[in-house]
């Protein structure tokens, strides 16, 4: 019985950390979308500076609640492996890959 209840405190801390992971990089893409010029993005053909300032600045949130209210329903719970978590870290992903590099090279 002991034995699962320390896998259960391993299980948490996992999520946890995954979730504070996936929380900074979101947190990371919003910030560094907010210090970019908005023309560089169009001039790159990398959408609008407002559409990814909305799309990393709702992966923020979307993560930063996962966080914070762990048991609000299996697609937001669990850290960094709710639905929602995962399609807002990809996002985040996408412009910090593609978008930043472009977009820092102006």
């Amino acid at each position: 019985m002991e034995g699962a209840i320390l896998i259960s405190y391993i299980q948490i801390a996992t999520f946890f950390v995954t979730g504070f992971i996936c929380a900074a990089i979101s947190v990371w893409a919003f910030v560094d979308c907010m210090v970019r010029k908005g023309p560089a993005f169009e001039a790159n053909s990398k959408r609008t500076k407002g559409f990814w300032l909305g799309l990393t600045g709702g992966a923020s949130l979307v993560t930063l609640l996962g966080l914070l209210v762990p048991g609000s329903g299996l697609l937001l719970s669990f850290g960094g492996y709710g639905l929602f978590n995962i399609a807002a870290v990809t996002a985040a992903g996408v412009y910090l890959a593609d978008v930043r590099p472009a977009v820092a090279s102006r």
